[in-house]
């Protein structure tokens, strides 16, 4: 079977985050229970930031390294998203005009809670896999967002909102699939995938999220679980620590990953607690280097597991087979897994993703709050709005280089701005 898979790849994670070990402080939060959530950064959506701004900036160096008959051949692309801001029309359409994609193009959004990008992922491998248009590529952008509001007059938290708080990020993870994967090599049909109805955790309305924590955390441990049995039943030799080099998960915060992996790693090789933290720490360190930076992505997280993985881990014995777990709340799940090699790490690492979260601009606290206050100005349905400027102008030029921000929203269509 000819390979497929990821042939490039890109994180981008913003120009503002906030120290949460700061925001624990400043909220006054139980800090033995915060330590729990193995988190030390967290992105901030600034109101000049969106699902698109996010996703473009991920893929602009992508698309800016192909030639002009390469880029012809992008004739999918997927958004893979619950952050939308249009029941109709998909943000790939976005994507597709400010990145200068040829029309003969195939344009669609996907919508499964944080399962979303690995859904986008595996519809483009199986588009490619099809051979329906030989040596076509797929463009898979899954950005999302999480803006938290105070309500009007006060600054009243509620204590489930405060310690969701220092976990909800944001981001994109953009990725070039084809017939060369120089990134991520797909072990094809090596997945096994798990789903069923839950009131877990949902957005019944466009601006906020409800549902259940405690419930949450079980049915991921569930599905986690029942999605890798089904891997090894499909797959057949398979063993949870001999099989994988490295593990990378859908992480909504570090600590539910711990728990996860603690889970199978008693019921699937009967480890004890030692041999436990010390594989956590080899196996799963890498891909939570990222994620502990710039918080739950939805529907991007698995994804930036992913990056952080290759880029991080330790590939100077050769290839090594990668493990990935994804957990859509309401749900769907999925387990699979693929091949990185040294020079998947060498490829990845041209993005300079590191680089960039390192550059991004600090939050002060009051800086924090006041945009929060201000973050209904481009709430779901804002048919008209000017972005000129950022309430926090130092982000603006952070990372050193231009980027798309949000301009206007001018009878609900949005336009862009491309600002050094």
């Amino acid at each position: 079977m000819m390979p497929v898979g990821i042939e490039a790849m890109n994180v981008f994670a913003g120009t503002s985050y906030v120290d949460v070990g700061k925001l624990a402080v400043h909220r006054g939060l139980d800090t033995a229970r915060f330590e729990n959530l193995l988190m030390k950064e967290k992105t901030v959506a600034l109101p000049n930031e969106d699902p698109v701004t996010f996703g473009v900036n991920a893929a602009k160096p992508i698309i800016d390294a192909l030639s002009e008959e390469e880029r012809d051949r992008i004739e999918l692309v997927i958004t893979a998203t619950e952050s939308a801001f249009d029941f109709g029309k998909s943000m790939s359409t976005y994507f597709h005009s400010l990145l200068g994609l040829g029309r003969n193009c195939r344009l669609m959004e996907i919508k499964v809670a944080c399962y979303s990008g690995v859904a986008a992922l595996q519809t483009a491998v199986n588009f490619v896999l099809s051979q329906t248009s030989p040596g076509a590529k797929a463009l898979v952008i899954a950005t999302d967002l999480t803006r938290f509001m105070v309500a009007e007059g006060g600054d009243a938290l509620s204590e489930d909102w405060s310690f969701a708080e220092p976990s909800g990020g944001a981001g994109a993870v953009a990725m070039l699939v084809g017939e060369n994967p120089k990134v991520f090599q797909i072990d094809v049909g090596a997945s096994g995938y798990y789903g069923h109805e839950v009131m877990d955790t949902c957005r019944p309305l466009p601006d906020s999220e409800a549902g259940n924590a405690e419930l949450s955390l079980l049915s991921y441990l569930d599905c986690c679980e029942n999605a890798f049995l089904e891997y090894q039943r499909r797959v057949g030799d398979v063993d949870f620590v001999d099989t994988f080099g490295y593990l990378a998960f859908h992480t909504p915060f570090g600590g539910m990953v711990k728990g996860a992996h603690r889970n199978l790693m008693r019921k699937m090789n009967k480890a004890r607690p030692a041999a436990i933290e010390e594989d956590f720490t080899r196996r799963m360190g890498p891909g939570l280097t990222y994620c502990r930076r710039v918080g739950n992505v939805m529907g991007a997280t698995t994804m930036l597991a992913l990056a952080s993985t290759i880029d991080n881990a330790d590939l100077s014995g050769g290839a090594q087979r990668v493990g990935c777990f994804s957990y859509g709340s309401g749900c769907c799940s999925e387990f699979f897994s693929g091949v990185v090699r040294p020079e998947s790490q060498a490829q990845l690492r041209r993005m300079g993703i590191a680089a960039s979260l390192d550059d991004r601009y600090e939050l002060d606290m009051a800086q924090y709050d006041l945009l929060l206050k201000n973050n209904d100005a481009v709430r779901f349905g804002t048919r008209n709005v000017e972005l000129a400027g950022s309430t926090v102008p130092e982000a603006r030029s952070a990372l050193g280089r231009e980027r798309l921000f949000l301009k206007r929203i001018n009878e609900f269509h949005r336009e862009y701005e491309w600002v050094s």
